[in-house]
């Protein structure tokens, strides 16, 4: 063993060190006088300011004596050559070893020059596959994102689960995060982990203030323009009511409603006074921007101080109010705050996490923020419903959108939390005989079936359903089920490294049996059968637009000037996230079906018998194809986006257009629609659509090659 290559980061080394020797119940004095080092040194060790040798490391371990001291010095051997090394206290030491020298095998016959062509594919395949299993599992940071709709009770679910709460005058809980019936959260929070209590902000820049502003202002001077949505409901008013009050708060322009000498609340609106000052809008903007002194507001975090004279949690939820609301004068508007607790969040040593509140749906559910997170491996999507609507529409739309566009591994990466509200789980009957249950949990048993027969149409009847009232139940319920949740999640990854050491396993011992070549010649045959018969791309009649034009219409009329007005990128309605959607779908129309039936047609074949000592390379075929496949649907997507968001920001006529399109009475959405028809019609983006066919086309050909590489030629 080289003693370069024995010692790891002696940060990490000291502080694993400090806690094998905590867990085996020793003093750090007593340890010294057994390695005969000193308490000063054995203390510069632990705590990685003094560089250790691997003798000293290993007679350190020998006097602990415990199994994990003993499984340490194994770690500390271990040299890795193809996968990344894992931090020594990760718990999957043992499989993660196991593939690093199955991966050494692979690289080592790999690299022979006399390997055959579709042999060394089959090789380099299983190595990247290693790679990208033991990164899956190497990652021990993990998201929990809950999503619902506005008033649905995140914020309330999230600080009673963690304990984020401070009493009230009355004793009852005051979560810390900012709770009301609904709008209050002014963007996304983030909830994790640190040395102390803290708030950092990721500020919105200038121009998005600026055009918030122009917003507000818009409103101001012109007030709720009335857009009948069709079913007789009046939309709201151009900026949402939580940035309102924030710039309101920042410009010193807070509604105010005091009495009137007989009792009764008046409104008084200080922006509307200022509008009859400055009754030109530019001029009126440029004032409210000077009055909120952006230049003063450059701080980006605040830490916790004593000498605030409140409590930590009654300080954290003070000062997240104001950041929140626009009240704290050194804080400009926040496009995402993370609050810092010194407090573990979970119970669960492993992993870290971080909890996301996002931003309360509002009519519109297709939103980017909200949608990355069903489709990111390490991410949790947490779907929120309310109890008697369960799944809510929101969470079904949410599903069935990330199933149209290809997204795998919901059953794992997505669960769906119902959050009751006192009496409505007592309430529910049995379907069969009509009698009432006779607890909270009988009533989320039966609740958790009607939310089974719902899904099913998704062929998701099988995702996780946990059920949490936060006024009754207690917060280890929720808990709990996130933990459990995160587990299969990593259950998920440990899954996928065994398939590949187990496949390879299978390759390396077998590769050399001219019996076994032969039944993959034959199984061969078939597989460049199928390809050949799948090599073109069939025609959809579908455009990218599809998406963008079904929530235009979909989404407030405020909420369409408002994407408008920033050349189509809005939070709520970003064109160039929904036409990369749509190019997305057009790949999954256009290849979904024949992926499926490969995989089919390789079930069928690892099922016959002739076949069976070729089933390790005609799963691997379906592995890599369902691999390719992702990467292709990813590249569809990001041209789709990228490609027409800037043919878009170049086009101002369109835009202007657009723009003119406010305030012209009732049929404003079905007038934008008709403008971004026109443009999407015309022949330059018919050629950028053509591109991205093309595009596909390639992609298809390279994945099928990709499987073909891995056999043998024809015969």
């Amino acid at each position: 063993m080289k003693e370069q290559k024995s010692i790891t980061n002696p940060v990490e080394l000291g502080r694993y060190l400090m806690q094998v020797r905590e867990r085996a119940g020793l003093k750090q004095a007593e340890l010294a006088k057994r390695v005969a080092l000193s308490s000063a040194v054995l203390s510069r060790i632990e705590s990685g300011d003094r560089q250790v040798t691997i003798h000293e490391v290993q007679d350190i371990l020998i006097q602990i004596g415990t199994s994990e001291a003993a499984e340490l010095v194994k770690a500390l051997q271990r040299e890795w050559q193809v996968l990344s090394r894992p931090n020594l206290d990760h718990p999957d030491q043992e499989l993660l070893w196991e593939a690093e020298q199955v991966a050494c095998e692979l690289v080592k016959l790999r690299d022979q020059p006399d390997t055959p062509h579709a042999f060394e594919r089959r090789l380099s395949e299983y190595i990247e596959e290693l790679k990208r299993g033991s990164n899956l599992l190497l990652k021990r940071d993990h998201n929990i994102a809950l999503i619902g709709s506005i008033g649905v009770g995140k914020s309330t679910a999230i600080c009673r689960t963690t304990g984020l709460e401070t009493p009230k005058e009355d004793g009852t809980p005051d979560p810390v995060l900012a709770v009301g019936g609904g709008g209050i959260t002014l963007c996304e929070v983030h909830l994790r982990t640190g040395p102390q209590y803290g708030i950092i902000i990721e500020p919105r820049n200038d121009d998005e203030i600026r055009q918030d502003v122009t917003d507000l202002a818009d409103h101001v001077f012109k007030g709720n323009i009335q857009e009948e949505d069709g079913s007789g409901v009046a939309e709201s008013q151009g900026i949402s009511k939580e940035i309102a009050r924030a710039l309101r708060n920042m410009a010193g322009l807070a509604v105010q409603r005091p009495k009137d000498p007989d009792g009764k609340r008046v409104i008084f609106d200080p922006a509307k006074e200022l509008a009859k000052q400055f009754p030109k809008q530019r001029e009126f903007v440029v004032e409210v921007i000077s009055r909120m002194a952006l230049h003063r507001r450059d701080r980006r975090d605040i830490w916790y101080d004593e000498a605030s004279g409140k409590f930590p949690k009654t300080w954290l939820r003070d000062t997240f109010s104001a950041i929140n609301d626009g009240r704290h004068s050194e804080f400009t508007l926040p496009k995402r705050i993370e609050v810092v607790v010194p407090d573990q969040l979970f119970k669960t040593s492993d992993l870290t996490i971080r909890i996301i509140d996002t931003k309360g749906i509002d009519r519109t559910a297709a939103r980017e923020d909200i949608e990355v997170h069903l489709d990111e491996p390490h991410t949790l999507a947490v779907l929120c419903s309310t109890f008697n609507n369960a799944p809510a529409a929101e969470a079904r739309l949410l599903l069935e959108r990330a199933k149209d566009v290809g997204v795998r591994g919901l059953e794992v990466n997505t669960a769906l939390l119902v959050l009751p509200r006192s009496g409505e789980a007592l309430a529910m009957k049995d379907d069969a005989t009509s009698t009432p249950v006779e607890s909270a949990d009988e009533g989320y048993e039966l609740k958790a079936e009607q939310v089974e027969l719902a899904l099913q149409p998704l062929g998701l009847q099988n995702l996780a359903v946990g059920f949490y009232n936060a006024n009754e139940d207690p917060a280890t319920r929720a808990q709990d089920f996130f933990i459990k949740c995160l587990a299969a999640a990593r259950d998920a990854f440990r899954v996928r490294i065994r398939e590949a050491i187990n496949g390879a396993n299978v390759l390396l011992k077998n590769h050399g049996e001219e019996r076994v070549r032969a039944v993959l010649r034959d199984a061969g045959d078939s597989l460049h059968t199928w390809v050949s018969l799948n090599e073109k791309v069939p025609t959809v009649h579908t455009h990218v637009q599809e998406s963008l034009l079904e929530q235009i219409q979909i989404a407030y009329a405020a909420t369409v000037r408002a994407s408008v007005n920033r050349e189509g990128e809005w939070t709520n309605l970003s064109y160039s996230y929904q036409i990369g959607y749509g190019a997305r779908r057009i790949a999954v129309l256009a290849l979904g079906k024949a992926v499926e039936e490969f995989s089919g047609h390789c079930k069928i074949m690892v099922a016959t018998p002739r076949y069976a000592e070729a089933a390790n390379l005609i799963t691997q075929t379906q592995r890599v194809l369902m691999a390719s496949y992702e990467e292709l649907l990813r590249k569809a997507q990001l041209m789709g986006q990228t490609v027409f968001k800037d043919a878009l920001k170049a086009d101002p006529a369109f835009w202007q257009r657009c723009v003119a399109e406010w305030g012209q009475g009732p049929g404003y959405k079905t007038r934008i629609a008709e403008h971004n028809r026109r443009w999407f019609a015309d022949d330059a983006r018919n050629h950028l659509e053509t591109q991205l066919k093309s595009l596909i086309e390639r992609e298809w050909s390279s994945a099928l090659r990709s499987i073909t590489d891995l056999l043998e030629p024809v015969t």
